[in-house]
């Protein structure tokens, strides 16, 4: 192998490494993108499931409050 086939070798080798770290540079961009919008999903689940979880206690509140008044209503009709 001649100089100058070594040579054209190794650009040929650097432009292939120089494409790969492009494209990896791309994925990465879009990788880093989604994860943000991943991220603020997520922070928006969490708000919503905290909102649920005090309706929910809410809820339960006032289940308990129904279930002593009918309880004492039955209780008072025995």
């Amino acid at each position: 192998m001649t100089f100058e086939e070594r040579i054209d070798r190794l650009r040929e080798r650097h432009e292939a490494l120089t494409q790969s770290v492009e494209l990896l540079l791309i994925s990465q961009r879009e990788n880093s993108t989604q994860i943000r919008a991943n991220t603020e999903n997520i922070g928006k689940l969490v708000e919503v499931s905290n909102r649920d979880a005090v309706d929910i206690a809410a809820l339960a509140r006032v289940a308990e409050s129904h279930e002593r008044r009918i309880n004492g209503l039955e209780e008072g009709r025995a």
